[in-house]
């Protein structure tokens, strides 16, 4: 298997999608639509949580017609909590994606708007996908909704806030990334299971939820540890962030070698879920690949 070129290929059909949806004429409404196009068709752009949305379906064999749109929603989710979590309110980031974030190049008022408009819109596009039958459609509107809300992301972006004030315990640690970086990286994969028709309670999408959930995990600890030894240049986006507001991270209890360590047995255990399923090869290989990322 060739992962770069199925990476490349991947994020090439999601940012199509992406530009696809986000094509507007109203010059009233340009300010906004330029400020979400600029963060969410931008320069290094993973697109790991896309991807996870269309290789789960085509896993399952699903359409890729079916999964596009939800892998767009997904994505759309993604770059407005990043547009939000660097805002001076949050942790006031200048560097996102290998250029100024969103607040530095349009404004504050005109970024908050933008996340704002991304949030939204993914459900619509979520809704309004008729490649999927309406039970697909409605449990994907409820498990993105659910997984990047109160009891989500959102759920641990709070707690995030609260380990800047004091040292979190490390249960609590994990349960901040299994909501702030987690839940939507379990979403994604949840969609994907849906846009190949399968239920929720689908052991393949028990499995699915499962792998993502790892994957999560050990991105995050990765994350950790290249906020706190790489180079802006190198990473992309604002280091060091979480040593100046003195937040709670995988560093707080383990060196970068012990985290790494970590984050490796966290993906073993999260490719033994899926590696029996004929065609896994690209999502094992992607497991792999996250956690020797520099950026």
């Amino acid at each position: 298997m060739n992962i770069e070129k199925q990476l490349i290929e991947n994020a090439e059909k999601i940012e199509q999608e992406l530009l696809r949806l986000t094509e507007a004429s109203d010059v009233d409404f340009a300010p906004v639509l330029e400020a979400l196009r600029y963060s969410l068709i931008a320069p290094r752009a993973k697109r790991i949580r896309p991807m996870l949305t269309l290789e789960f379906c085509r896993l399952f064999g699903g359409q890729e017609r079916a999964a596009l749109p939800a892998a767009a929603a997904v994505e759309m989710v993604h770059t407005y909590s990043l547009i939000h979590d660097d805002l001076p309110c949050m942790d006031n980031d200048d560097l996102r994606r290998g250029r100024p974030t969103c607040h530095v190049a349009h404004g504050e008022a005109t970024a908050l708007l933008a996340g704002d408009a991304l949030l939204t819109y993914a459900f619509e596009v979520l809704a309004k996908n008729e490649a999927m039958d309406d039970r697909a459609v409605r449990d994907a509107v409820l498990t993105l909704s659910s997984l990047s809300g109160a009891f989500g992301m959102i759920g641990g972006q709070i707690i995030d806030l609260a380990g800047e004030k004091k040292k979190l315990p490390e249960e609590l640690l994990l349960k901040l990334h299994d909501n702030k970086t987690g839940a939507l990286i379990v979403a994604a994969a949840t969609l994907g299971c849906l846009a190949a028709g399968l239920t929720l309670h689908d052991p393949r999408t028990v499995a699915a939820r499962r792998y993502a959930k790892g994957i999560g995990l050990a991105f995050q600890i990765v994350d950790d540890v290249i906020d706190a030894t790489a180079d802006a240049e190198t990473a992309g986006k604002s280091v060091g962030s979480d040593k100046k507001q003195h937040k709670t991270t995988f560093l707080c209890y383990y060196t970068p070698e012990e985290a790494l360590a970590y984050a490796d047995r966290v993906t073993e255990v999260a490719k033994a879920e899926i590696a029996f399923y004929k065609g896994s090869e690209f999502l094992l290989a992607l497991a792999d690949r996250l956690i020797k990322r520099k950026f």
